[in-house]
C-alpha cells in the first residue's frame, strides 16, 4: 500500500514522530542507558526484552523477534493495515497525507469503502449464480457433500461460472474501472496486459469475511479432481484481504454462537462448511497458510481453548508444531492449546459423517495436550535410554521452553516434565535452563547473539572493537558520517565489521537522516541485517554526543593511521623484492614523515 503514499512523505513522517513516546502511550516503557525498556506487547514474559531505541527510532524484541519502526508498530499492536497507520500518525503530528492516485491503487478510505462495496457485489452475483445452476456438476458437488441451503445461506456459498470474462463484465461497468476489480483480486492482468480475464473460474466459491461481516476476499475450490489445477484458489493480497490475520469461518461462528469456549482450527473451507452442517459451529481455518501469532491472538480473544486439527502425515504435524512452536509465547492463564490428529486418508468432512457429532467431539475432547505433543515429538527423535539421549532431549527442549514466561506455572510444569524425562534434578535442570536463558538476555543486550552476532562476540572477550565501536555510533549518530572523509579510503583494511563501516558511510553520507527501519529495508545480507539490530539497541558507553563524536573522530584517526601502517609494509616488502619506484619512493617518505 506504500505505492499510494509518497516515500518522501514517510520518510518524513517518521523522522518527526517519536518513537518513544507513541509506544510509552501504550506500553509503558523504562529508560535504560541510551534506550527503553519493557515487557513485550507481543508474547507473554516477565523478563523486560523489548528494546526501544530514540536515536535509530526503531524497536525490537529480543524474546520473539518483533521488530520495525513507528508504522509497523501501530500495525502490528492496533491491528491497523499500512494506510490507517500512515493516517494515524499524520493525525498525531497534524500534518495531511498525500495521494497519488496510480493504476490499481485507491489508498483513501472512501475508495476502501467502494472496494468493500464491490466485494458484495461479487459475493451476491456468485450467491446467485449457484442457484440458478440445478442440473450442474456443481449441484451434483453440492448434494454429495451433503450441505443444506441453510448452510449455504449462512456461509454465502456461491459459484463463479465458467466464463473468462463474467464478472469482469458484470462489474467494470458498474465501478467505471478495471482498477478496482484489479485492487480486489477478482481479475487478473497478465504481463503482456494484452488481456484482463477473471481469476476465479468454474469453482465452489467461499466468501472470506471480516469480524464486521464484510467480504474482504474468497477461496474457490476446484469441482473435479484435475491434478493441473490448484484444489483450492485464494484471493491475493489486497488492501482488504492479509491472509496472515483473517480466519474462514470466524465471522460466522460469532453469529451462531454467544458464548465460545473452545475453537477448533482446521485445515480448509470445506472442513468449517461440512462440520457446521452437523451442528458444530466453532471450527475456523487458516486460510492455506501456517498458524501465526495474529492467528492465534484473534482465536484466544474469543476462547480459552484452542484445538488445532490436521492430518496425521508429516506435513500435518510439522503445521502443528509450527503453531505449538509460536503458541508458547502468547499463552496465558487459563488458556489452553491442544493437537488432534485425523487418521491418513480421513479429514473432518469424513470423520464426523461417518461417526457423529457425539464421536468427534469426544475426540476433540481427548486431543493432545500440548506438553504431551511437544514431549512425544522429541521423544520420537531421540534415544531415551542412553545418557546421550536424554541429553538431547535437554538441548532440543531448551530454545522453546525459553520462549514460555519463566515464572509461569506452565513453565515450572513443562520444566518438571523435562526433569523427569531426562532424569536429572529439577534444580539442575533449573540451572541449565537459567544459563541458556542469560545467554539470551546477554545477547539481547551486548550485541553477543551467537547465531546473529559470532564475530563480535569474539571481539568482545578482548573488549569492544574500534571498528564495532564506530559502527554502534554511526548507527545511532549518522550524522557522524559527514565528518569521515571518503569511505573508499578504508576499503583495502582487512578488520572485521569494515565491510560494514564503509557501507554505512555510504550511505549516511548520501541521507544523514535516513531512519533505521530504513536503512535495513535497504540492506540485502540477512546476517548482517542481524548485527545492525543487535548493536543498534545496545546501551551507548558514552551518552554525550560531544564526547560520541571526540571518541568517533579519534577512531576515525586510528583507522587512517592503520591504513598508512599497511601501505608502509607493503612498499618495504616491494622495496626488499624489486625495489621502489621514484614515484612510489615519494609516497613512503611522505608516509613515515605522516607516522
Amino acid at each position: 500500500m506504500a505505492g499510494q503514499i509518497p516515500r518522501d512523505f514517510i520518510d518524513s513522517l517518521l523522522s518527526r514522530i517519536d518513537i518513544v513516546e507513541l509506544i510509552d502511550s501504550r506500553v509503558p516503557l523504562k529508560k535504560r542507558g541510551s534506550n527503553y525498556l519493557a515487557c513485550c506487547p507481543f508474547h507473554g514474559e516477565k523478563t523486560p526484552s523489548f528494546n526501544v531505541s530514540p536515536n535509530g527510532q526503531y524497536y525490537h524484541c529480543f524474546g520473539c523477534g518483533v521488530s520495525g519502526d513507528a508504522l509497523e508498530f501501530l500495525i502490528q499492536y492496533e491491528h491497523l493495515d499500512f494506510v490507517d497507520a500512515v493516517d494515524e500518525l499524520a493525525d498525531r503530528l497534524g500534518m495531511e497525507v498525500p495521494r497519488i492516485k496510480a493504476k490499481g491503487n485507491f489508498a483513501d478510505k472512501q475508495n476502501k469503502a467502494s472496494l468493500f462495496d464491490l466485494m458484495e457485489k461479487a459475493s451476491g452475483y456468485y450467491a446467485q449464480q449457484l442457484k440458478t445452476q440445478i442440473d450442474a456438476p456443481v449441484n451434483a458437488y453440492i448434494e454429495k457433500r451433503g450441505l443444506s441451503e441453510q448452510i449455504i445461506k449462512d456461509y454465502a456459498i456461491g459459484y463463479s461460472p465458467d466464463s473468462w470474462d463474467s464478472i469482469l463484465n458484470l462489474l467494470k461497468t458498474e465501478t467505471k474501472s478495471q482498477n478496482m476489480l484489479l485492487d480486489t483480486g477478482l481479475i487478473v492482468q497478465p504481463e503482456d496486459k494484452k488481456r484482463l480475464y477473471d481469476r476465479f473460474r468454474d469453482r465452489l466459491m467461499f466468501p472470506i469475511r471480516d469480524r464486521r461481516g464484510r467480504t474482504i476476499g474468497f477461496g474457490g475450490r476446484i469441482l473435479t479432481n484435475d491434478k493441473n489445477q490448484a484444489k483450492y484458489l485464494n484471493s491475493p493480497e489486497t488492501p482488504l484481504f492479509h491472509k496472515g490475520s483473517e480466519l474462514y469461518g470466524f465471522f460466522e461462528m460469532n453469529q451462531a454462537l454467544r458464548k465460545i469456549e473452545r475453537i477448533l482450527v482446521v485445515e480448509g473451507y470445506m472442513d468449517v462448511v461440512a462440520l457446521a452442517q452437523f451442528d458444530l459451529r466453532y471450527a475456523v481455518a487458516t486460510l492455506g497458510t501456517a498458524t501465526t501469532p495474529a492467528h492465534l491472538e484473534k482465536l484466544f480473544r474469543a476462547a480459552p481453548e484452542v484445538v488445532f486439527c490436521f492430518d496425521g502425515d508429516r506435513a500435518g504435524r510439522d503445521a502443528a508444531w509450527k503453531a505449538m512452536d509460536n503458541l508458547l509465547p502468547l499463552l496465558r492463564p487459563g488458556q489452553q492449546g491442544k493437537f488432534m490428529f485425523i487418521e491418513e486418508g480421513e479429514d473432518p468432512d469424513s470423520l464426523i459423517r461417518q461417526k457423529g457429532k457425539a464421536y468427534f467431539e469426544e475426540c476433540i475432547s481427548d486431543a493432545q495436550n500440548l506438553s504431551d505433543f511437544f514431549y512425544q515429538t522429541l521423544l520420537n527423535k531421540v534415544d531415551i535410554h542412553s545418557y546421550d539421549g536424554r541429553s538431547k532431549l535437554i538441548d532440543l527442549a531448551k530454545p522453546y521452553l525459553s520462549k514460555i514466561p519463566s515464572d509461569s506455572a506452565f513453565y515450572l510444569l513443562m520444566k518438571n516434565q523435562l526433569a523427569d524425562l531426562a532424569e536429572v534434578t529439577t534444580t539442575d535442570l533449573t540451572g541449565i535452563l537459567k544459563e541458556h536463558r542469560a545467554g539470551i538476555s546477554q545477547g539481547a543486550f551486548s550485541g553477543t547473539r551467537p547465531e546473529a552476532n559470532i564475530a563480535i562476540k569474539k571481539a568482545k572477550l578482548k573488549g569492544v572493537s574500534p571498528i564495532w565501536k564506530a559502527v554502534t555510533y554511526l548507527l545511532n549518530y549518522p550524522e557522524l558520517a559527514l565528518l569521515s572523509g571518503n569511505p573508499d579510503y578504508f576499503a583495502s583494511m582487512e578488520e572485521d565489521g569494515i565491510k560494514i563501516f564503509i557501507r554505512l558511510l555510504d550511505i549516511f553520507q548520501y541521507d544523514p537522516k535516513i531512519n533505521f527501519a530504513r536503512l535495513l529495508s535497504m540492506w540485502d545480507n540477512p546476517k548482517e541485517e542481524d548485527q545492525l539490530k543487535q548493536i543498534m539497541l545496545e546501551p551507548l558507553l558514552l551518552e554525550n554526543k560531544a564526547a560520541i563524536e571526540k571518541e568517533y573522530l579519534d577512531f576515525i584517526q586510528l583507522f587512517v593511521q592503520r591504513k598508512q601502517q599497511l601501505r608502509i609494509g607493503q612498499l618495504q616488502r616491494m622495496d626488499k623484492q624489486q625495489g621502489l619506484s621514484v614515484r612510489q619512493k615519494k609516497e613512503y617518505l611522505q608516509l613515515i614523515s605522516r607516522k
